[in-house]
């Protein structure tokens, strides 16, 4: 567990306060002779949960000879800028944006190069998963001197403005229920009218928080928060659809939607029936470890993701369209309304989003000037509506993995995995052993980064990390 100080504002003149950044890092497999730099843009949360959930990188080290750096994302895990204050209002939070963290990732990389024996010549390759992978992405875009190449992982960069149809996330999460049992996403479609007929009939609202097992009692004004929690429970099972038992954003089974889709086969029943099946499905997602007394409609997933920054984040540059229409997929009809967006962000961060300003900082689908960057993305996966999908030139490429979920091939390989997922992940590998390959092309960096702040102290780690 490292820390470096690095600026609160890369880009002003008068603001000179610094924080500290953690980063993880491993040299196990390291060689200075031929060896690489693997470096891992932090996205919103803990560093050491998605170290420890991306294996990949372990997987390849010693083929590539690779240090492993772990780098943590402003605002999230323990990197803080203003400590307990950093969420207290809009004006700490200002500096919480992708520019701000990857200028961070740049003058950190410097910072290694510049300090560690060896490391000065070493090429440096980015890699990220959603949010992360859109980050290394776009690290390779601003920063090619300072990477080589990347591997953006499940990264929808083009999830902005009318890039993509704002339908396409949904309804990939219909398809992939619908996939199970082409009863199950309609028995969810059904569910909505179930859930407010039952809501308005006499003692319906107690028996809701009966049958659903809530940890508290719904009100009348809970409905649409219980219906955006129980369509959040769908989307969250389909980004992690993963071929064996997995516990990234909740303990679940393998083929966690089949397993789902059990309870759900039959829309034909019962508004009463249908709700009952509803909770058994919710409990594979929420209970599959059986140690749950209650469901919690306020929590969705692990405590390692930082919701809060999220949101900040969401109010301001990443702004994701989506929409349903109930009928292609199996959602409430949901237009996108941007200033309904926008007065929510107001009311709670005090702020109004910029929705063009993604594709203007980072060219939207405008990149083929751009090189050495591995888009992948799962089939399974709805972020994939919202990503690179088709090769853009030789060197901007895309790579679909069959039957796959959301980040699915920056896991580790094991034993449960079967080949046609982790044969089609090789090529990314290839892909980055070419990228080391050229980047003899690429002159040193300059080593003229001046270290702020605190004093670094580096342990070398050896996975789990910790």
């Amino acid at each position: 567990m490292v820390e470096f100080g690095d600026m609160v504002d890369h880009f002003g003149f008068t603001l000179m306060k610094t924080f500290k950044q953690r980063y993880l890092i491993s040299d196990k497999h390291w060689r200075k002779d031929g060896g690489s730099i693997l470096f891992y843009t932090g996205n919103e949360g803990d560093i050491v949960w998605f170290c420890n959930n991306t294996g990949f990188m372990w997987d390849v080290a010693e083929e590539l000879k690779a240090m492993l750096v772990f780098a943590e994302h402003r605002y999230y895990g323990e990197s803080l800028p203003f400590g307990a204050s950093s969420f207290k209002d809009s004006r700490h939070l200002n500096f919480l944006t992708s520019e701000q963290a990857l200028a961070d990732f740049a003058e950190l990389i410097k910072h290694l190069k510049r300090t560690i024996p060896g490391a000065e010549n070493q090429p440096v390759i980015a890699l990220g998963g959603s949010y992360g992978g859109m980050l290394a992405a776009w690290f390779r875009m601003k920063y090619p001197h300072v990477v080589v190449g990347a591997l953006a992982a499940s990264a929808p960069i083009w999830q902005f403005e009318d890039l993509v149809p704002c339908e396409a996330f949904m309804k990939i999460v219909t398809t992939d229920f619908w996939k199970s049992s082409p009863g199950c996403p309609e028995s969810i479609r059904r569910s909505w009218g179930a859930i407010n007929r039952l809501s308005t009939a006499k003692g319906g609202l107690q028996w809701l928080t009966e049958t659903l097992r809530l940890c508290d009692p719904l009100t009348s004004s809970d409905i649409r928060r219980l219906k955006d929690w129980i369509s959040e429970t769908w989307v969250n099972l389909a980004m992690v659809d993963y071929p064996y038992a997995s516990d990234f954003l909740q303990p679940l089974p393998a083929w966690p939607i089949q397993v789902v889709c059990q309870y759900l086969k039959d829309p034909n029943v019962s508004d009463s029936l249908l709700l009952q099946n509803i909770f058994q499905a919710l409990n594979v997602y929420y209970n599959y470890s059986g140690q749950a007394k209650c469901l919690n409609i306020s929590e969705t997933t692990t405590s390692n993701l930082g919701s809060l920054g999220w949101s900040y984040q969401a109010c301001t540059e990443i702004v994701m369209p989506f929409c349903t229409n109930g009928i292609d997929d199996m959602f409430e009809p949901h237009l996108w309304n941007l200033k309904e967006f926008s007065d929510d962000c107001f009311k709670q961060w005090g702020v109004r989003p910029r929705p063009s300003w993604i594709t203007t900082m980072y060219g939207g689908k405008n990149i083929s000037s751009h090189s050495n960057i591995v888009f992948s993305n799962g089939e399974l996966d709805p972020w994939s509506g919202g990503g690179v999908t088709k090769d853009i030139t030789d060197t901007l490429v895309a790579i679909t993995i069959s039957e796959g979920a959301h980040h699915l091939d920056l896991r580790a390989n094991n034993d449960f995995s079967y080949s046609g997922i982790f044969a089609t992940v090789a090529l990314p590998v290839r892909n980055l052993a070419f990228f080391c390959s050229i980047s003899l092309c690429f002159q040193a960096l300059e080593p003229s980064l001046a270290v702020h702040g605190n004093k670094e102290r580096r342990e070398s780690l050896s996975q789990p990390c910790t």
